[in-house]
């Protein structure tokens, strides 16, 4: 880990790269934070994916596919950069990865009343069943559960 931390921080002098509990990308304090006591090819992705996400500038997302096509979009990054470092990504592990947040959007999609698949609302935390009308909200952490008060509405909602 220590090699690729000091390649990535001479390819990438604009980049702090600081020890942590987990990998991620701290677009506020502007530095990519990683896991100290990680070792492994793994790790290595993460700490490439994470570095993705830094030179993509990643700050926010509003809606769920948003933050998947940011996630792909890291990844791709992270391919790039193994490559210009002689290294190479795992496709299966990448998918894996993409995995977790397409479970999560699909979790968060599912009508609590009729179980249909639904879309996210203009405000990106509501989401409304278009065959129930069933309304529902969803906490906007990707880190959260997805919490689901539900009100049973015939009648389009209106949103604060």
């Amino acid at each position: 880990m220590d090699d690729l931390l000091a390649q990535l921080r001479a390819a990438f002098p604009q980049l702090t790269y600081t020890k942590g509990t987990q990998f991620c990308w701290s677009p506020e304090n502007r530095e990519v934070i990683y896991r100290q006591t990680a070792s492994g090819v793994k790790s290595q992705w993460s700490l490439l994916h994470e570095t993705g996400h830094a030179l993509l500038e990643h700050n926010s997302y509003e809606a769920d596919f948003e933050l998947i096509r940011m996630e792909l979009a890291a990844w791709n990054k992270a391919q790039e950069i193994a490559q210009s470092l002689h290294m190479e990504i795992d496709e299966e592990h990448i998918q894996d990865c993409l995995d977790t947040y397409r479970d999560w959007l699909y979790k968060r999609s599912i009508c609590p009343s009729c179980n249909t698949k639904c879309l996210q609302q203009d405000d990106f935390v509501h989401y409304r069943c278009f065959n129930c009308h069933t309304n529902w909200r969803v906490s906007p952490s990707r880190f959260c559960r997805a919490y689901r008060s539900t009100k049973n509405v015939r009648q389009p909602a209106v949103f604060n």
